[in-house]
């Protein structure tokens, strides 16, 4: 029992390794077609790039924070209905002042 597991484990790496050889073969062959159609037209080859932006991330869940602005419709339907347009879940307004603290003089190497 034990050589046959080895065999079939042997054979499913055999036909993982070949499927991963076709795998770049034809992506090989690919890029050469692009290269050779480049060259046939006299187009510059540009590489295969994913361009990334880091900033993206960071600002598509900034955005997503935001409370989303009520549309026309959306307001009319509220008025409509004697509520406000406003949601009633809101978080308090982070903008201002502290005005419950009290300054004290720096104190060094106490």
């Amino acid at each position: 029992m034990n050589l046959i597991f080895r065999v079939i484990l042997l054979l499913l790496g055999l036909v993982f390794a070949a499927s991963l050889a076709v795998a770049v073969v034809l992506l090989a062959a690919v890029w050469g077609i692009r290269y050779a159609w480049a060259r046939i037209t006299g187009r510059p080859v540009s590489p295969w790039v994913m361009r990334f932006n880091p900033r993206s991330g960071f600002e598509r869940f900034r955005s997503a924070a935001r409370p989303a602005e009520p549309s026309a419709a959306d307001v009319a339907n509220a008025r409509a209905r004697g509520e406000s347009v406003r949601s009633p879940f809101q978080l308090r307004d982070r903008g201002g002042d502290v005005t419950d603290v009290r300054a004290r003089p720096a104190t060094r190497g106490e």
